[in-house]
């Protein structure tokens, strides 16, 4: 189940239509209280989040859903007209896991949708990886540091994954780019470096691990 938060009627429901047509079982919503009720009864599989609403903006709801134990790891794609890189940044720091500027093409979106849903359903390692203080398990989502549980958002967490479980291996931006988000930014590298940031930071102390490459890109410590 796919939600989408759009307050433009003709957005809304070309973009239902297109996702019901192509496989996926959408529910659209004008505002977010009527968004918020439908939570209550089912957690979706991605949320598609427009910025300008009324009642609440989508920033807030975004974080709000990062808030929620059941809803923390859903992945969340902005859809909005706002196409400054302050905004994008706003909207990546707050913890989307992609943003698509307004207008769109339908086809790009759908791609963009198949491939956050399909990391999300790969086979994750059973016996999980220690380094250090920092314990993950991506076949149970469990991420521990200093023997505390961290709660990361859909995109922290693959991204931790592939630093672990390439140990000691340097990854360019691009190559993060292309491994967790699936397409090229076409130099927008700053997607990276505010994951990279806000990863460390919820880590707490085993977020010296993530090192940085001067000039290449970033590893964990081998």
């Amino acid at each position: 189940m796919i939600y989408l938060l759009e307050d433009d009627g003709s957005i809304r429901n070309f973009v239902e239509y297109a996702l019901n047509n192509s496989g996926f079982e959408t529910r659209g919503f004008e505002k977010p209280s009527d968004f918020w009720r439908a939570l209550e009864a089912e957690i979706p599989s991605l949320v598609l989040l427009d910025v300008m609403l009324p009642e609440e903006d989508g920033i807030k709801v975004l974080k709000k859903l990062r808030q929620r134990n059941d809803t923390a790891r859903v992945p969340v794609i902005m859809l909005t007209a706002r196409t400054t890189e302050y905004d994008k940044v706003l909207g990546l720091d707050s913890g989307a896991d992609d943003y698509v500027s307004k207008p769109f093409g339908i086809m790009e979106l759908i791609s963009r949708i198949k491939a956050l849903l399909r990391r999300l359903g790969e086979e994750k390692s059973k016996d999980g990886y220690t380094v250090g203080e920092l314990y993950v398990c991506p076949e149970k989502h469990i991420v521990r540091a200093c023997g505390k549980d961290i709660l990361l958002t859909f995109k922290e967490f693959e991204l931790l994954c592939l630093f672990v479980a390439n140990r000691g291996l340097v990854f360019t931006r691009d190559q993060i780019l292309q491994r967790i988000w699936g397409f090229e930014f076409d130099g927008e590298n700053r997607t990276v470096d505010v994951h990279i940031r806000t990863l460390r930071q919820k880590l707490g102390e085993c977020g010296e691990l993530i090192e940085t490459v001067r000039g290449i890109g970033y590893k964990i410590a081998d």
